[in-house]
Formats: C-alpha cells, structure tokens, sequence
C-alpha cells in the first residue's frame, strides 16, 4: 500500500486529484453532524439571496433553501449514485467480458456483437430511452447509466482475457483438472482485476456526469430531492438574475468530475507494474546528469574517452548502480571489445556515451565521456544532438526493433541523412543507395523499397550499419550487432566491419559476449563484470594469457572445435545484483582463487603498459609488490 501511494503520488496531478476528491468526500461524509438547514425547506421571503448572507453562506434558491445544505447533500447523492452505477456496470460488464473472453468460440462471437450494437448507440440517446422506458426517477436514471456503460467493460476485459485464456499456466490448471468455473475466479479474475479497477476510476467520473445530465433534464432526482444535475437544472431560469444558484452546483461537479479523472489517470499508472520502472515517465531528451564528485582531468588518451563513467538507476528507494566507474579509451581505425555475461552493464556504458540511457530511472552520477576533446555530459541538447549519428554512431542487436516498420528502409535511410545534412530527396536517396551497396546488399535498388519486414535477419543488420555509417561517423558503437544471426551471416557481418573500419579509418567499440568475435575483430579487449572493468589488454595476450579468474572462466567456457573430447566448463552461481554488491571484488563468491581480502575493501585495478588487472590473486605474476601491498592493507 506505501509503494502504491508512492507512485501514485509521484503523478502531482492525481495526487491533487486525490486531495481534492478526498476533501469532498470527507465533507459530504460529516454533512449530517454539521448545523445546517434543512435542505427541503422553503422559505419564499428570501428567494434568490446571495452568497455570504446572514444565515446563508452560499446564499438561497428560487424557493428560498438553503444552497450549502442542498449542495451537500446533493454531492452525497450524486456521488453515491455514480460509484454505485461504476460497481454495477463494472460487476455485470466484467462478468460478461471474462466468460466471452474464456469460452470463446459462438458464446464470444454472439455476445460481442451485442456488444458492438449497444455500442453503436451514443451514450447519453441510449440512457434516455432507457429512462423513458422506465420513467423518471433517480434508481431508474442509475440503472440507465449502469447499463450504458456495461458495453465498455465488457469489450475492455474481454480482450485482456483472450490474452490471458490461451496463457501456460491457464493450461497448466486444465492439466492438474480444475473446473472452468474455478479457473476464471482462481486464474483469470485476479490478473484481470487491475485491468477492472483502472477501469472503474476512469469511468466513474463521466458516470457522475451522465447522472447529472438526466437529473438536469428532468428524468432524474425528483423535487423535493436533490442531486447536482437537478440543482442545475432547477437554476437555469435564474442564470442572468441570479447566476450563483448555477454556478455553486457547476463548480462542484466540475471539481468531482476533475479530481476522479485525475486520480483515475493516477490509479492506472500506480497498478502498471511497468511504472516501478519508470518505463511509463515520460523520458528526458538526454540522460539525467548530477555527477556528485569533480569531473575528472585525465589526459585524453584516444578519440572517445571514457573517464571513471558511473551510471545509476533510481527506482524508488533502490539504486542500481549499473556502471559503477568505468575507464575507457579508443582510437581511429581501432576496435575495442567490451566483453561479459549479460547484465554486467555493457549496454548502460555503450548507450550513456550519447545520452541514450532513458531518464528517469537513469542517472549519470560521476566520470567525463569525452569525444576530441569536450566532455559530451556537460554538453547541451542541441550540440549533443548534432554529435549523434554524424559524430558518433550506434548498430543495435535487434535492427527490427530499432527500423520503423511502417516506412521503406530507403525513406529511413533518407531521412537519417536528411537530419544531419540539406540535401535534396533526390540526393538522400541516391546516397542512400550508396550505402546499400557498401555494405554489399543485392540488388539494392529493390530492397529500397522493402519494409523493414520484408527482409531477413541479417539483410536488417546491414541496414542498421547503413545507417550507422550515413554520416560517416568517427566513431560506431556495436551493441551486440550478430547475437540473433546465423555462424555464417555473422561471419559476413563482422568481415564487412573489418573492411570499413580499415578503409575509413573508423574507431569502433563492439559489445559482446563472444570471445570468438573479439579474437576475429577486435585490437583490444576490456572485461567487464557487476558494472566494472575486471580486465583490460590486446586482445591476443588476454585470450593467450588471461590474469583475472573471471576472464579465464569466461574462455574455458568457448567450445572448441577439433581439439578432442573434454569437459564444458561454467562458472558456477549468478551475477550479483547490482543494487546489492557485496563489499570488495563482486566475482568473489565465484571465485575458485578468492581468499578473504577479497571481500574486504575496494579492489584497485592494476595497471601496467597496455595490461589492467583488477584482483588481488591473479591467474600469472603480474605487479606483486603493489598486490602484495594491497592485500596487507585489506587484512
């Protein structure tokens, strides 16, 4: 309940939706225990008094009563009319939605296009007839209201069940033999229940509002009784002469009608899981930046720079610290792998060089990225924006996620040229076609004209480092470009970025988790692990002599091919969570060498020449005297 608080709170507009809605509700509850009127008794001889006088605060109606009395007890009513209105139409709509959803087959297919012909009236035509069906009357004017909306919560709840019916564990209780009646109350009811309530806290307030319209027109509350939309209603041939009796009434159903939608729009974000994440805020054009120490002055050492890089994820009261201080550098014409398991935070670094790491949960909290020189995290939008893409270009693994499936690979192509350059469409075709060709995609001039779809895997990915290359840029990060592809398409692919990065001199960062794909492409090599670099070399001396365990667990684990019958090696356990890293080196409780000063302070990384170590007890002699310090200082 705290953390559903929390986040509803954290939308300041349903948290002022619920204050507001809480006051009113708070008020309407004591109205009996206040010293009012009575709300029904005439007075003539003080007809139409204005507001703040003796006796009358909000002033007196037509017939003389008392316009805070009936605005009270009118409130009370309305709102109880609309949330038993939302019960009963969520209740009977729901039920309906879930066993069409369920069953399926002719019961869905009969009941839906019932549904779809009550829908095909408007609302407010559809209550009337009900009313005049049944006479005036506040109960008839709710059953009204109920059942004008029963076709919306079945047809919203009927399509989260489909999804749900043909869900594992739905099959999982056909197989162990539990009844369809226990399975929908069991199974499907508690994971459509979220979808009901969100439901009802956005369409409460319009049912308020559908009641005080058929109030107004006189097929509601009854004389004497009164409720917002009859108190409206009775005002309106006053409007000019005595314009309060309307307004009092207009302004509260505004603020009822108001405040639910605003804590509606806030529930449904509270009950979406997605939102603990903060995948539902609306993300910033660039990654927050509060860097809580100095920016650092080390020498720039390559064309991209990266300088003690921490980045963090704030999700409540957790923090993830993804990147936790990351120091890396590369060239022109250089490749740089960045190697490890997955969730080692090989990603958050490739995507916070340009900002990209979404905002909020993310947080860049310390270190420098330099490109040629300037610090890209003390740059404003408009310059980082100019830098990506024409400066610094990103290959992302899945290319179908990342091209727009509604548009032709060449109007993207175009268009990603056209961001950076003023060209003619013409010309952006035309070196859009250009590019095709260079990175050897058949018969190109066809394959313009294909969407994203249309092509296979591997065609998408030559797509995606056409794009990367639009602009030739100085540097290309490779976000595990070949994961998804087959041995011989990836062969293809990693050949062509061999070729290009000689032949334009490109600097490249390629993450991966391949050790093969580091020994084929790549100069240089940095493990990574919870978020840290455990190891940095050319690639050739760390394949042939790895010193930190991790890395020496990681190449035991790559298959070989004609060297004879031997044991698959894995490194036992999981990554540390990184919002909970034990104290010293996180490979730790992995560790077959781990020794106790290991787990007791910050593990420094040994540097020495082109060779980075960061571990007490590495696999080979390897700086002894500042390790054998570090470790008398640990114990």
């Amino acid at each position: 309940m705290r953390q559903f608080l929390k986040l509803l709170f954290r939308n300041r507009l349903a948290g002022l939706g619920a204050i507001v809605l809480g006051a009113i509700v708070l008020l309407v509850l004591v109205t009996p225990l206040l010293p009012l009127p009575d709300p029904n008794a005439t007075a003539t001889g003080d007809r139409f008094l204005r507001p703040f006088s003796a006796g009358h605060l909000l002033g007196t109606d037509h017939l003389g009563r008392d316009l805070l009395a009936r605005l009270l007890y009118g409130t009370r009513l309305s709102l109880a009319v609309g949330l038993a209105a939302a019960l009963i139409a969520a209740t009977i709509g729901s039920a309906i939605g879930i066993l069409a959803g369920y069953f399926g087959g002719r019961l869905d297919n009969v009941v839906m296009r019932g549904v779809d012909m009550l829908m095909a009236f408007p609302y407010i035509l559809l209550a009337l007839a009900i009313v005049a069906a049944l006479g005036p009357g506040l109960l008839n004017a709710l059953i009204a209201v109920a059942a004008v909306n029963i076709p919306f919560f079945a047809r919203n709840i009927r399509g989260v069940t489909v999804g749900l019916a043909g869900r594992e564990f739905v099959d999982a209780a056909k197989l162990a033999g539990m009844g369809s009646g226990r399975i929908v109350m069991v199974e499907i009811l508690p994971n459509v229940l979220p979808t009901i309530v969100i439901a009802m806290s956005t369409t409460v307030g319009w049912m308020i509002l559908e009641t005080a319209g058929l109030s107004f027109l006189g097929l509601g509350s009854q004389p004497p009784q009164a409720d917002l939309g009859s108190m409206l209603g009775e005002a309106r041939a006053a409007l000019i002469s005595a314009p309060h009796t309307s307004v009092v009434p207009g302004v509260m159903i505004f603020l009822i009608v108001m405040s639910v939608n605003l804590l509606g729009d806030g529930i449904r974000d509270a009950l979406d899981p997605r939102l603990k994440s903060g995948a539902l805020s609306r993300p910033r054009a660039t990654t927050a930046v509060d860097r809580k120490g100095p920016v650092p002055e080390t020498p720039q050492q390559g064309l991209l720079d990266l300088q003690e890089l921490q980045t963090q994820f704030h999700v409540g009261e957790r923090i993830y610290r993804a990147v936790g201080g990351v120091s890396l550098h590369v060239k022109p014409g250089e490749c740089l792998g960045i190697i490890g398991e997955s969730g080692s935070g090989k990603s958050v670094t490739a995507l916070s060089v340009m900002g990209l790491v979404a905002s909020p949960p993310g947080v860049v909290t310390g270190g420098a990225v330099k490109y040629d020189g300037e610090d890209l995290l003390s740059a404003d939008y408009k310059s980082l924006r100019r830098k990506r893409g024409e400066n610094v270009a990103y290959i992302f693994q899945d290319p179908l996620a990342t091209l727009h499936p509604l548009y032709r690979v060449g109007d993207q192509l175009a268009e990603a040229i056209r961001v950076h350059h003023r060209v003619s469409d013409a010309e952006a075709k035309r070196r859009g076609l250009e590019l095709l060709r260079s990175v050897r995609i058949p018969n190109p001039e066809s394959r313009m004209r294909n969407y994203p779809h249309e092509m296979s895997g591997g065609m998408r990915q030559r797509v995606g480092i056409a794009m990367a290359l639009a602009n030739d840029p100085d540097v290309i990060i490779a976000d595990e470009p070949t994961t998804a592809l087959d041995v011989t398409v990836q062969a293809q692919i990693l050949s062509m970025l061999d070729d290009l990065r000689r032949e334009r001199g490109l600097a490249i960062v390629f993450i991966t988790h391949d050790f093969g794909v580091v020994a084929q492409l790549c100069d240089r090599v940095a493990v990574m692990y919870a978020g840290r670099i455990v190891e940095e070399g050319m690639t050739r001396e760390v394949l042939e002599h790895p010193l930190h365990p991790y890395t020496s667990r990681l190449i035991a684990c790559v298959p070989e091919l004609g060297g004879g019958r031997r044991k698959l090696e894995a490194i036992p356990g999981l990554p540390p969570p990184v919002d909970k890293l034990p104290p010293g080196c996180a490979f730790a409780p992995r560790c077959p060498k781990a020794q106790p000063e290991c787990q007791k302070g910050e593990i420094a990384l040994f540097t020495k020449e082109e060779r980075a170590v960061r571990c007490l007890y590495p696999e080979e002699t390897f700086l002894e005297e500042e390790m054998a310090d570090a470790r008398l200082a640990g114990e």
